[in-house]
């Protein structure tokens, strides 16, 4: 939002939240109808196709932030080295809005022009007049409407909110106030109506205009640069009439320079040209990926954890992950991508984050969870977490955590088989299981003497257990398997304290995986689950509460933190994940893998140390 903001910034659907587009039925039902039914001759191709090429426009968009967002998690020629917040996430989730916005127009200018229906699919001489009144007028008016929206009065009403984003983001293009949007379509509407009325418009200058306009302006705010050096050096005249991303970034980080649509050519002419634009150029051309000091190997979680990643839907990225109704008509798109990651896939870069001194990343194995539980899957898995820890100790990271499915612990032994592959590995692997027993344990009410234990047991239910009988508190199991398996690793002052149930009276209950409904259900109404499992059990009984899996609250000083760890609220970040990051920052040199589970205390207290908050009860039941 602007800092005083004028008079039509809100756009007029604002209160219809995601069913704006239903505003267009009329439309795209009466072009459909009538392409369907009218005779060959009647039928309007450039009416009808409004729709279709607004939801093309849409993938184009999708494309260039999924890009933007690998490239600049990478760090290769990245231009502004800083990160974005949930807020500016926030701000820029209507960027569909001048989408949704000319599709009404033009429906609106098809029913009011009759010279701007049944266009033909080409015609040279309306692309050739396009070109022209772009490079022209257009070219030249937006400049100084750009220079007066850079006044102060309409600088704080309107086109701040646009300079909001000092990192840019290929969507950040489009942010601007209903008012703003207006200006800038008059403008863009010069080539097209000249066409329309002296009867030279076709389909492939109207939308090819409309590509041009959003490439160049997905271009310019995409913060990486990419525009290879030699093209200019071939054709020197092109920095006169074609903007780099590096160019239009100074715009936003200087304010005063570099006002040009996405010619620069009307700033050389009036002086406006930033002096640092040829030297930030060349920089940002030679910019490498940088040095790494931990990163957190997870994967895919269901087959529409796809749109939640960060390189996927931003809007769905910077919330928790849920089901929502409309990814059901994804499912083509979803059942694809499914195939394509069972049959093939390679570790990738999902997120770039910085703390203390620390440079951090997140890596997805682009396998789901249910992969692991198949045990011909087994040598296909292991192969791509050891080429990841591998890929790790050449580029001389510090720290590798394993955020990876319990059941995917059974398959390497939670990392062990890596180091007993590699003894002289550098990279530490890091399972954090000693923070997660310590959030679990701090979890806990205090005034708690009796606890239930549920799921598959591991290794961190067995410290979970015996932490707890040490101080005391009764631990009752479920099944008289469990119970001998957990006194074999108990001491004989301990053992006393966990007992087999006569009653499931205990109200705290302690889950891990493989929990399931009819366990549940035995649970008093009331009671508390708190899983110690990467997975949260599933939400069954409504007289019931349930804690998020182990996670903490993020330091606000650990940056570019905008979306969300799978179902966990915003900031705040896994056990498994900060595991890692305690351990760079310690400089602890040991493993903590296999059956080797580092200080619970210690970890802990480091946790608290470097600002990682635990998450109030509330926090979990958000």
């Amino acid at each position: 939002m602007a800092s005083k903001p004028g008079i039509l910034t809100d756009w007029p659907w604002t209160p219809l939240g995601r069913f704006k587009w239903v505003i267009l039925t009329p439309f795209v039902a009466k072009s459909t109808y009538s392409f369907i039914v009218n005779d060959p001759k009647e039928k309007d191709l450039s009416n009808f196709l409004i729709f279709p090429y607004m939801m093309v426009r849409m993938l184009h968009d999708q494309i260039w932030i999924t890009l933007s967002r690998h490239r600049t998690a990478k760090g290769k020629n990245r231009i502004v080295d800083k990160g974005i917040e949930f807020e500016q996430v926030d701000r820029e989730s209507n960027w569909d809005d001048q989408i949704l916005f000319n599709a009404f127009l033009f429906y609106i200018g098809q029913m009011l022009i009759p010279d701007a229906c049944k266009l033909p699919i080409w015609r040279t001489d309306g692309v050739i007049v396009t070109i022209l009144l772009h490079a022209g007028p257009v070219e030249f008016l937006y400049y100084w409407l750009h220079r007066a929206l850079h006044h102060h009065f309409l600088y704080s009403r309107y086109h701040s909110h646009h300079h909001s984003s000092i990192v840019t983001e290929p969507i950040t293009s489009v942010i601007h106030p209903f008012a703003e949007h207006i200006s800038y379509f008059v403008l863009f509407s010069i080539p097209l109506l000249t066409t329309a009325f002296t009867k030279t418009a076709s389909i492939a200058s109207f939308a090819g205009y409309l590509a041009y306009i959003d490439f160049m302006n997905n271009l310019g705010h995409c913060n990486f640069e990419f525009i290879p050096k030699t093209i200019f050096s071939i054709f020197p005249f092109l920095k006169y009439i074609m903007y780099t991303p590096s160019f239009h970034s100074l715009h936003h980080t200087q304010f005063r320079t570099n006002y040009s649509l996405f010619m620069p050519i009307y700033d050389y002419i009036y002086g406006t040209v930033d002096k640092a634009s040829d030297t930030l150029y060349e920089i940002s051309l030679k910019k490498e990926e940088g040095t790494l000091d931990v990163v957190h190997l997870t994967h895919l979680t269901t087959p529409e954890s796809i749109y939640h990643l960060r390189l996927g839907f931003s809007s769905l990225a910077s919330s928790p992950q849920s089901s929502q109704w409309y990814l059901y008509f994804m499912w083509p798109f979803t059942f694809w991508s499914v195939l394509v990651t069972w049959f093939y896939g390679k570790t990738f870069v999902l997120e770039r984050n910085s703390f203390n001194m620390l440079n951090l990343q997140s890596w997805v194995i682009p396998r789901f969870h249910v992969q692991y539980l198949f045990k011909w899957q087994r040598e296909t898995l292991n192969k791509l977490i050891e080429e990841a820890i591998l890929q790790a100790e050449l580029s001389k990271v510090k720290v590798l955590s394993l955020g990876l499915s319990n059941q995917g612990d059974l398959l390497n032994g939670h990392g062990e088989l890596y180091i007993k592959r590699y003894p002289q590995l550098k990279t530490k692997i890091v399972d954090g299981s000693s923070l997660v027993v310590a959030i679990v344990l701090n979890s806990i009410p205090k005034e708690t003497n009796h606890v239930f234990l549920c799921g598959r047991l591991d290794k961190v239910s067995y410290a979970i257990v015996n932490a707890l009988c040490e101080r005391g508190t009764k631990v009752t199991t479920m099944y008289r398997d469990d119970y001998e398996n957990l006194q074999l690793r108990l001491s004989s002052e301990s053992k006393n304290n966990l007992v087999f149930p006569r009653s499931n009276s205990a109200k705290i209950w302690l889950v891990g995986d493989q929990c399931d409904e009819v366990e549940q259900k035995k649970a008093p109404k009331g009671s508390l689950f708190i899983p110690f499992s990467q997975f949260p059990p599933k939400k069954l009984r409504k007289d019931c509460f349930y804690l998020s899996t182990p996670a903490m609250i993020a330091p606000s000083s650990l940056v570019n933190v905008h979306s969300c760890e799978n179902w966990l609220p915003r900031r705040v970040m896994s056990a498994w994940r900060i595991a890692g990051i305690l351990h760079a920052l310690e400089g602890w040199d040991v493993h903590e893998c296999g059956e080797v589970m580092f200080s619970v205390e210690k970890a802990w207290q480091a946790s608290l140390h470097h600002g990682f908050r635990p998450l109030k009860i509330n926090n979990h039941l958000a």
